[in-house]
């Protein structure tokens, strides 16, 4: 009975990795959290937006040295990464095969993590030092 049914598929399915790995319903709904998210995050930068005047560098420098603002941004930009990379890794997962699947995981994660810390970073510096740094 090399070939006998099991939950989850043949023996031999399962030892090569075929089939479930069972982590589809947790990709599902955070991506959907993250979506959620991002809805709540935008309206709340688009309504900001909308009711500061930004008429000039200083302006909305001073604006994003705020806390009370900085904080939703930073977490508007990890969520936005996080969002983005859930998605493309679902679609690299189901189309992507051979070596090439390894490396364009690596390269999503590099650009994903390396994108989100350099808009942080960018946030606090403009945070730390103010209106007067440049």
């Amino acid at each position: 009975m090399s070939g006998a049914r099991t939950k989850g598929g043949t023996h031999l399915g399962r030892v090569r990795g075929l089939g479930s790995a069972r982590e589809g319903a947790g990709h599902w709904l955070t991506h959907r959290m993250t979506a959620l998210g991002n809805i709540l995050l935008f309206s709340w930068l688009a309504a900001s937006l909308l009711t500061n005047d930004f008429s000039s560098y200083n302006a909305a420098r001073s604006w994003v040295s705020e806390p009370l603002v900085a904080l939703p941004l930073i977490l508007l930009l990890v969520n936005v990464f996080w969002h983005f990379r859930i998605g493309l890794q679902v679609l690299i997962e189901d189309y992507v095969h051979g070596p090439l699947r390894i490396a364009a995981l690596a390269a999503l994660n590099f650009y994903v993590f390396g994108g989100a810390a350099f808009g942080i970073f960018a946030i606090l510096r403009i945070v730390f030092t103010g209106t007067t740094g440049a």
